[in-house]
């Protein structure tokens, strides 16, 4: 497109989601969103002095959809026991370091053995799981851009080494991409602790002011702002984003990351197929939508969480471009092609979801241009479970 028509979405593919309610259509109103600038997502974003030389990232929750790969592991394991997961004390361990969080499990649980036995019966039913995990949206694009600009990057997780780089040799690229990689084993303390960050900003040769640092977990956000680094927390829990205030910069995932805020160099673009919508995707996205028995129309999709009734729960709402009927009540397929913007900082979950006419006028002419195209196979338009 030239420089008078409306920016280019980045690129990336759900080939996936299939839904079964009344699609909504644009509004002729709203010309364009509001700014973001005054949104407490962004919190005292670096001026200057404060440009970054490097990036430590986390990785289970962060990087890679762990959770979703080794989902319901520990609860069958409980249950084989006769004993029933409590899901809130559990949110509470997330982050921690196995060892810590084995010693706590057993007895929380009463379990009738020692954590070490814990720990030898449940660590190879995850192992099993972990070709499965998926790298986050916008990880692939995040991790290559930093690479080809030659930011220094390092891997600091509360996972023992081992297991880090059993996780990360199933994500092609990955291991190269990182000039230092730390376990919770290579350190004194794990996150909460600020060790594994300061450890990491020595051996990148970057003092840690110097240092953002990506995170997913509580406990990983803590560790980094004690230790002295720029934080940039992305939830892997939704609803809790205000126990996240100490973070200076709060996103609902990796794709609404801005490097240039940092200090960092800009992305170009990025290319991607996901197969399933994770837990920490949120933000107005374009498509296309196959309504059964009628056909294939363009599509803007906003999809965030509502916490409004105290429990977080999935909503996406797909508006069909230059198309009125009613078609209630069928099936709606979705293959979702781009990212547009982040949700706009509404007082509610309806006014957040909103979709103005620049959404709709990037829609229009991003799907005309053959990288956003309707696909060749009609095989994408799958079904995909989603929570």
């Amino acid at each position: 497109m030239d420089s008078d028509s409306p920016k280019s979405p980045n690129r990336f593919v759900f080939a996936c989601l299939s839904l079964k309610f009344h699609p909504r259509f644009p509004p002729s109103t709203s010309k364009a969103p509001p700014p973001l600038s005054n949104s407490p997502l962004l919190r005292s974003l670096p001026m200057g002095a404060d440009r970054i030389s490097a990036v430590i990232l986390d990785l289970d929750g962060t990087l890679l959809d762990t959770e979703r790969a080794t989902g319901g592991i520990l609860e069958e394991f409980l249950a084989r026991h006769g004993k029933s997961l409590d899901a809130a004390m559990e949110e509470k361990r997330l982050g921690k370091m196995h060892k810590e969080s084995a010693a706590a499990i057993v007895q929380d649980y009463g379990l009738p053995m020692t954590p070490e036995e814990f720990s030898e019966a449940i660590m190879p039913l995850f192992q099993e799981r972990w070709p499965q995990a998926k790298a986050l949206p916008g990880v692939n694009r995040l991790i290559k851009h930093l690479h080809n600009h030659e930011t220094p990057v390092a891997l600091a997780s509360n996972s023992i080494r081992k297991h880090i780089e059993i996780k990360i040799s199933y994500q092609q690229g990955w291991k190269e991409s990182f000039s230092v990689i730390l376990g919770g084993d290579d350190v004194s303390h794990g996150k909460p602790s600020p060790d594994i960050f300061l450890e990491a900003a020595k051996r990148l040769g970057v003092d840690i002011s110097k240092c953002l640092v990506i995170e997913d977990s509580l406990v990983g956000v803590r560790g980094a702002k004690d230790a002295g680094a720029k934080v940039v927390a992305v939830p892997s829990l939704q609803g809790q984003d205000e126990n996240y205030s100490i973070a200076n910069c709060l996103l609902h995932t990796l794709l609404e990351f801005q490097p240039e805020l940092w200090g960092l160099p800009a992305f170009e673009d990025d290319t991607g197929l996901y197969e399933f919508i994770p837990h920490q995707v949120w933000g107005v996205f374009i498509g296309w939508a196959n309504i059964e028995m009628h056909g294939i129309y363009k599509v803007v999709v906003c999809i965030g969480w509502d916490t409004s009734s105290g429990a977080a729960k999935r909503v996406i709402l797909p508006y069909l471009i230059d198309h009125t009927e009613s078609h209630k009540n069928e099936r709606l397929h979705l293959f979702i092609v781009g990212y547009v913007r982040k949700l706009q900082n509404e007082g509610t979950m309806s006014e957040a979801l909103r979709v103005f006419e620049e959404d709709v006028n990037i829609a229009r002419a991003a799907l005309d241009i053959p990288v956003f195209s309707l696909p060749t196979s009609s095989s994408l338009f799958v079904e995909a479970a989603f929570d």
